[in-house]
């Protein structure tokens, strides 16, 4: 039987209800869109984080879309458990890889017990274990880290404290990836952490914030592989990067229906032409995500974990 095609997008998803979300010092080092602010109890943060979760989950299961919801586990405290796609990657070809963590404290992040949970309904047949690159003090922080354009085998990535270029060759040569590598800067000139902050690739259009990559040639270099690939490029602000207007994912529900989604703030950031432009792509899902932006420092495509079933079963319904 032939082999089945790798889709860019799908319609199963791994979110975990957070039991103590809020802000981390050790992640703000090399996070400059996390903000403290003392205005707030770590109690009402809590609070207000659990309610965008339970508003963002039922938004999308109304929406058609699968959401598996996982807890997380009170102990040990993981401030930053809301953020799965870190630390795993689910494949159509049966396997499982968990990666290496910048943050010591985001390592705790890792549970078995939630790969367990996901193979009884999706069974996975094979695990790669990126994690210990730790030891080596080198990181590739899952899909933060990469964008993955699954059909052209293309992982694209921006050089961070956390994406590291050999770790990033390295899960290329276990997956048959092939890398595109860039620097992208705030306007701080800082580099940006996460390459899904200032990029989002969906099956037929390319959100990216252009205006952070200050090399010619590696912006004349995205540009060619977006055009050989078929992807209409949406160009937007630094300004609407800050806004978490990059942090955006397509995904489908049950009756195959593309679906874009983000949080409000990034929506209400998009001008009425950009929305245009999306909407021939594909259609919008928004969800207030304030509480966990602004602690957090990430947003809606950071809180969903894809899983793209083994081409070989079906998910248990």
């Amino acid at each position: 039987m032939a082999a089945q095609t790798e889709l860019q997008t799908t319609a199963h998803l791994l979110m975990v209800r957070p039991a103590n979300f809020g802000f981390n010092e050790e992640t703000a080092e090399s996070n400059a869109f996390q903000q403290k602010d003392d205005q707030l109890s770590p109690a009402e943060i809590r609070k207000r984080a659990l309610q965008e979760f339970d508003d963002f989950v039922e938004l999308l299961r109304v929406a058609g879309v699968d959401v598996m919801v996982v807890e997380d586990s009170p102990k040990p405290l993981k401030t930053d458990a809301v953020f799965p796609n870190n630390w795993v990657t689910f494949h159509s070809n049966g396997t499982v890889i968990t990666y290496p963590m910048y943050a010591m404290v985001r390592r705790l992040e890792r549970r078995e017990d939630i790969l367990q949970q996901v193979n009884e309904r999706f069974p996975f047949s094979k695990r790669i274990r990126l994690e210990t690159a730790e030891t080596r003090r080198k990181f590739l922080e899952g899909t933060g880290s990469m964008i993955l354009d699954r059909v052209h085998k293309i992982a694209y990535a921006c050089l961070s404290p956390r994406t590291d270029a050999e770790l990033l060759d390295e899960f290329c040569q276990l997956t048959g990836y092939r890398p595109v590598v860039f620097t992208a800067t705030d306007a701080n000139g800082v580099e940006i952490y996460h390459t899904n902050v200032m990029m989002a690739l969906g099956e037929t259009f390319v959100v990216i914030c252009l205006e952070t990559i200050k090399k010619p040639d590696e912006r004349a270099m995205l540009l060619q592989t977006f055009a050989e690939t078929g992807k209409t490029v949406i160009e937007i602000s630094l300004a609407q990067m800050l806004a978490f207007a990059g942090n955006m994912l397509q995904v489908r529900n049950r009756h195959g229906e593309p679906l874009l989604v983000m949080s409000e703030q990034a929506f209400r950031s998009l001008s009425k032409d950009q929305v245009r432009a999306l909407n021939i792509h594909t259609n919008m899902l928004y969800s207030p995500l304030y509480t966990i932006e602004k602690f957090g420092g990430g947003s809606a495509r950071c809180m969903m974990a894809e899983i793209f079933p083994p081409e070989n079963g079906q998910p248990e319904q």
